[in-house]
């Protein structure tokens, strides 16, 4: 094979080679072997039939194009792959030309990976948000943490804003039942504003055993138009009111929602997780910030082909989640009020932005040496076997170290970005 020319143009590459008859023949040999049992001629049976008969009968090229396909990869590894261009997504050839003595040209094209021109990437300011614990929020924790545990009673008085009411009842529309408004033992927490306003208002000063009346008027905009605007009456008998019991906050509660015996103790853990919450967000926030502005510093062309291939991987994992509760991606996007090449387009905006920031990050390991270790390779094989469920080897099988190694790779430059940054207050960062 000859390489007649390569040219590369922002991120694509076309190549021109011409393939010797001898390598062609080859191909159409191999084309012919493999779909002769498909092709009827008269006179034999399926299979049988002589090579020449089935050219003389449709055409001297009738195997051309299957055969370029047979010698296609061992052609592109040498026109491509081992001139040491590193391409993405799938060739194609956009040109073929068979000569009278049998010989192959062909016009190659292929999306290469992007070359990156790096910004400023060591010592970038971003902004990171201070932030201070109230006693106000470990005191809201500590009463969620009693509310967990509280403990709900029947009682024998009206009912009051907070209890919660054992309802039957029955919605009428001019003086007929209407669907979806009926229901027998319903628990209903007062001021929970799960009804439609004005139900739970009215329930107030309720006694069990006690029926009433209530006028209601839906709102315009409900969602049922049938009933949007409507006035309605509900037929409501009261069977049973009971009041939420919290827990004092005392060394007690401590005892019973912690492994702490005082309730001093607890205030102390909950302020350190709030503490740690608060911490994770703020860094989170950093990073992404920081993240953002090298990727913006650094001049690249995404290829099309590599957007593409995350904006799959992202639906097929997230195809994957909704399958196991029960839902497929297009039942999903018709939930949205769209379709699945709508919701493609949706993603893809920050698949892309995800493609450009793994590219950057890329380049800065290799700017700055920062391969991975044969043992951190093998320590990232078993975490992964560990993950997954699966032997060692399975996993080495199954996932090129070429794209462990560049995960590896992407990790250390985040690392390093994040250590050689510089937090200041967001107030700070506005004024740049």
């Amino acid at each position: 094979m000859t390489i007649k020319s390569a040219n590369r143009e922002n991120n694509k590459l076309t190549v021109n080679v011409e393939i010797e008859k001898e390598v062609f023949e080859a191909g159409i040999s191999k084309a012919y072997l493999k779909n002769r049992k498909y092709i009827a001629v008269p006179g034999f049976r399926k299979g049988k039939a002589p090579r020449k008969m089935i050219e003389n009968l449709y055409g001297a090229q009738v195997f051309h194009t299957d055969a370029v396909e047979e010698i296609f990869p061992d052609v592109f590894k040498e026109a491509v792959t081992d001139q040491g261009w590193k391409t993405v997504g799938q060739p194609s050839v956009t040109d073929m030309n068979v000569r009278d003595d049998m010989t192959l040209e062909l016009t190659i094209e292929v999306e290469l990976y992007p070359e990156v021109e790096l910004g400023q990437y060591q010592g970038v300011e971003a902004p990171k948000a201070a932030y201070e614990v109230t006693d106000e929020e470990v005191e809201a924790e500590l009463d969620r943490k009693a509310n967990e545990v509280a403990r709900i009673v029947t009682v024998e008085r009206p009912a009051q804003d907070g209890d919660t009411v054992v309802i039957d009842y029955k919605g009428l529309k001019d003086g007929k039942p209407f669907e979806g408004g009926s229901a027998e033992g319903y628990e209903l927490r007062l001021g929970s504003h799960t009804f439609i306003p004005g139900f739970e208002d009215q329930l107030i000063g309720a006694c069990a055993g006690e029926e009433k009346a209530l006028d209601i008027t839906f709102p315009e905009d409900y969602h049922a138009k049938e009933l949007a605007g409507a006035p309605v009456v509900f037929e409501v008998k009261v069977h049973e009111v009971k009041q939420t019991q919290v827990p004092a906050k005392d060394d007690e509660l401590a005892k019973d929602v912690s492994e702490f015996d005082t309730l001093d103790e607890l205030r102390a853990d909950l302020r350190k997780q709030i503490e740690n919450r608060k911490e994770e967000e703020a860094s989170r926030a950093f990073e992404s910030a920081l993240m953002e502005k090298i990727s913006e510093a650094a001049k690249v062309e995404i290829p099309a082909a590599m957007t593409e291939d995350e904006v799959n991987a992202e639906l097929e994992n997230f195809d994957y989640q909704l399958r196991s509760q029960g839902m497929s991606l297009e039942r999903y996007s018709k939930m949205l009020g769209g379709d699945l090449s709508g919701f493609k387009n949706g993603i893809r905006p920050s698949a892309e932005k995800q493609v450009r920031l793994r590219v950057v990050l890329t380049a800065i390991a290799e700017a700055e040496g920062l391969t991975p270790t044969e043992e951190e390779l093998n320590a990232e094989y078993e975490k992964l076997a560990e993950q997954y469920k699966l032997d060692v080897e399975k996993i080495k099988s199954i996932i090129p170290a070429q794209d462990v190694t560049t995960d590896l790779k992407v990790r250390k430059a985040r690392e390093f970005v994040l250590e050689k940054a510089v937090a200041v207050a967001p107030a700070a960062a506005e004024q740049e």
